[in-house]
């Protein structure tokens, strides 16, 4: 399996951006997929997660309301709507896929990993 995200960028504080994440290699509907991101100087951390159907998703409290995660099976592609933006979104954007909807939201599980696309949010 491959990931390739994309979508990042700079972005004023209220604004928004979207994030796409690219599978190939596998049947992606055999996968659920997940979101994580890393700020400078922290760990990387749970954003959110879809089920392959699109069905379940799950966010992490500091993006739930503002953030949107879905996916068109169609084009192999994951994508993170994220909305009303703060400087403290600012971190390297990850996608991740694992066939367990419960793995995908714990990164020690996850061994398929895109390759980060930075999302910086100027104040």
């Amino acid at each position: 399996v491959q990931l390739q995200a994309s979508g990042g960028g700079l972005v004023q504080a209220g604004g928004s951006l979207r994030l796409s994440c690219a599978f190939s290699g596998r049947t992606f509907t055999s996968y659920d997929m997940g979101w994580f991101r890393q700020a400078p100087g922290k760990e990387r951390e749970f954003v959110a997660a879809i089920g392959w159907s699109g069905s379940s998703t799950a966010y992490a409290d500091y993006v739930k309301g503002r953030f949107a995660i879905s996916r068109d099976n169609a084009k192999n592609t994951v994508y993170l709507q994220m909305n009303k933006m703060k400087p403290e979104d600012t971190a390297v954007y990850y996608c991740a896929a694992d066939p367990s909807y419960s793995r995908v939201r714990v990164q020690r599980y996850l061994e398929i990993w895109g390759q980060g696309t930075l999302v910086t949010v100027s104040s």
